[in-house]
């Protein structure tokens, strides 16, 4: 129980966390499943996991980080399983390693179902108040202060704070300090943070305008249907378990004439005038930017999205912009259907504080203050499964640090979380981070359909998988041992049944036996093709027969990468102490000394990665720490 002095203003609680975004919502759920007193705050509590942006969750990469995010024990993936209104998965035509799946979705449903979680799990308060400040005494942060002069004490604090951190919305010659949608900015807290020596940076993103479908000529356009055979984001569900009616999106694209209305106007841009000072995110540029960069470009794709089942708003995908108003009405007439479309929301970008998030720990901790976590979009990226998947890491571990027990750190080889926390704290972030399937040097291994077998035993290991789900878990992992097992085992001769398979799919006639898996291996084949030549086969569910088919056909390559993983295990288990003096190692470049004495790495590996710091510094680094390592057993 939290416990509260009215008279003195002030609330004892264990954990405290800044904002109810995605990070937010997942950083307090994780903390009070674990058991953890937990008040989250936000400036408005009807904003609870709002979706300010694009219409959807997941897509490529993204779509890893939330099916790794429900392994551990997150909710984002049972919350957009419920409130989804199409889902596709991208990529199929590629390898498995990038397959990802995508969900558009209602998104007033989707804020009131994690609303519904939040406000019914135990050990969890939601308050709307406005943080003002963090208190830190002898660096170790004990608090926040809310612009009313409330304490609450807290033995960890993780801010979430989004895109509110002294946020300001832009468009044209229109500059308002708001947050997104109109929505209250956070005006205090980066003052405070700066006074606890936190360095922060100064960011930007943007949105497009949203329509009223009634005005729209879908005639002119590519229709974009879901998939007909679903696959759940949460490993929980089944497809029979989510199956609904879904709604179709729309393709179209900007013409010659929207290129030329944006050139004409470029002047009156602030991206172009400097009116914006914050930088942008490249891999998702405004319409402006494409025109500008890409000249010799005829047209640009647009997807036109649904905002829900309950609402006639559309979501112009691919046209943010900082136009002014009557240019976005000049150039969204200009594209095929959108001839008469009405503008319901303006395009707009927004401008807003975050921290450079080199200054954390991988466990998300700041390196400076003890118990101050930080997760999202105020880590410095961009997107909300981004920031969801910090969000439960910090909770997680501002949990473990409060139990006395050993951190939860996911490395490269083990997830796209790890991939993308590494990334934000051992290299430079000029513009909003977004995670891609490249980024993942290990992605074979790192598929979205087998992050419950990489993750759910780290899940479990931290006390977010309950016994229900890890007995099913367990279950499906021994099935899946089981029938490669038994694949394995089996042999095919040259039968008429066999040969006449191998005829219908172009494969090489047999001239002996050879066993099932060798079979599987063939691009041409695999392990269902194979069905009708193998009376002996149980009856198994579709995510097993997935992982048999997957684990037999790319076993060779599978096997090459998890020795790459060996090696980098090593450098990885390599850890740097804490009160280490770079100027101490000898025949250290003075640049990588300085490099490393700035990032404080908290492991060989992680030392590897950061800009300016040679192999042959990390040799160096590796031959003092063993001699140490010889001096402190002597």
């Amino acid at each position: 129980m939290m416990r509260e002095d009215a008279l003195n203003r002030v609330t004892e609680c264990d954990v405290a966390v800044v904002g109810a975004g995605h990070a937010g919502c997942e950083a307090a759920l994780a903390a009070a499943r674990l058991g953890m007193e937990t008040v989250m705050f936000t400036v408005s509590v009807d904003s609870i996991a709002m979706m300010p942006c694009n219409p959807n969750i997941g897509g490529t990469s993204k779509g890893h980080l939330v099916r790794e995010l429900d392994a551990l024990g997150g909710e984002m993936g049972k919350n957009i399983d419920k409130a989804f209104i199409q889902s596709r998965m991208l990529n199929e035509s590629k390898g498995s390693a990038v397959h990802s799946l995508r969900a558009q979705a209602d998104k007033r449903e989707y804020t009131q179902r994690m609303r519904e979680v939040l406000e019914n799990t135990p050990h969890l308060v939601i308050k709307q108040a406005e943080a003002a400040k963090i208190l830190v005494e002898d660096g170790v942060c004990c608090g926040i202060e809310t612009v009313s002069g409330w304490k609450y004490l807290a033995k960890a604090v993780i801010l979430c704070t989004g895109t509110y951190l002294k946020a300001r919305c832009v468009y044209g010659e229109v500059s308002d300090p708001t947050g997104p949608n109109g929505l209250k900015a956070a005006t205090h807290l980066s003052d405070s943070l700066r006074e606890c020596g936190i360095e922060l940076l100064r960011f930007k993103t943007g949105t497009p305008a949203r329509i009223d479908g009634r005005t729209v000529d879908f005639s002119k356009m590519t229709e974009q249907k879901g998939d007909d055979e679903l696959v759940p984001f949460s490993f929980t569900n089944r497809a029979e378990d989510i199956e609904k009616p879904q709604v179709s999106c729309w393709l179209t694209y900007t013409t010659e004439e929207t290129h030329e209305i944006i050139r004409r106007n470029i002047d009156r841009s602030p991206l172009f005038s400097g009116a914006i000072k914050g930088t942008g995110p490249r891999y998702c540029p405004s319409i402006e930017d494409k025109v500008v960069k890409f000249p010799d470009k005829a047209r640009h794709q647009l997807f036109i999205e649904p905002e829900g089942l309950y609402t006639n708003e559309l979501y112009i995908s691919g046209m943010s912009s900082s136009l002014p108003e009557d240019v976005q009405h000049a150039m969204i007439h200009t594209v095929p259907g959108l001839e008469h479309a009405e503008i319901v929301r303006n395009a707009y970008a927004i401008m807003y504080d975050c921290l450079d998030p080199r200054q954390l720990r991988p466990t998300l901790e700041l390196k400076a203050i003890k118990g101050l976590y930080s997760a999202g979009q105020s880590n410095g990226s961009s997107g909300y499964e981004e920031a969801a998947a910090q969000g439960i890491v910090a909770g997680i571990n501002a949990a473990l640090a409060i139990r006395g027990e050993e951190p939860m750190i996911l490395d490269r080889s083990e997830a796209y979380i790890g991939v993308l926390i590494d990334d934000l704290t051992t290299k430079e972030n000029t513009e909003p981070y977004r995670m891609m399937t490249s980024r993942a040097e290990y992605r074979l291994l790192l598929r979205q359909d087998n992050a419950d077998l990489r993750l759910t035993p780290v899940g479990r290991r931290v006390g977010l998988i309950d016994d229900a789900r890890w007995a099913a878990f367990t279950a499906k992992r021994d099935a899946i041992e089981r029938e490669i097992e038994r694949v394995k085992g089996v042999t095919l001769g040259t039968s008429a049944p066999v040969q006449a398979l191998l005829a219908e799919y172009g494969s090489t006639p047999l001239k002996s036996g050879i066993t099932m898996e060798e079979l599987i291996r063939r691009p041409e084949l695999d392990y269902e093709k194979l069905q009708s030549v193998d009376p002996e086969r149980p009856e198994l569910p579709a995510d097993v027969r997935e992982q048999v088919n997957i684990e037999i056909k790319y076993e060779g390559y599978i096997r090459r990468q998890r020795q790459q993983v060996e090696h980098f295990k090593k450098l990885e288990s390599r850890l740097i102490p804490d009160d280490i003096d770079y100027s101490d190692v000898g025949s250290l470049r003075i640049e990588a000394a300085q490099k490393l004495e700035r990032f404080r790495p908290h492991s060989l590996g992680q030392a590897s990665r950061i800009a300016g710091v040679s192999p042959a510094d990390i040799a160096m680094l590796n031959v003092w720490l063993e001699q140490k390592k010889r001096e402190t057993r002597s």
